[in-house]
């Protein structure tokens, strides 16, 4: 017997596909403002430690 797919999973969408890019392009989009995000964090980190380092002086 053949293996079927699990009807209980979801499908997966092959590379190619119009959803697939649609998807790749939202994970970009999310990763570009998550990196961004994490950047200004840091930039704030290190600017507030700085301060804090300059203060204990």
């Amino acid at each position: 017997m053949a293996m079927q797919d699990d009807p209980g999973k979801p499908s997966t969408t092959k590379p190619g596909t119009a959803q697939a890019k649609s998807r790749d392009d939202r994970l970009k989009a999310a990763l570009k403002a998550n990196m961004a995000r994490r950047k200004v964090q840091a930039k704030t980190r290190a600017k507030v430690q700085t301060h804090n380092d300059q203060e204990d002086e």
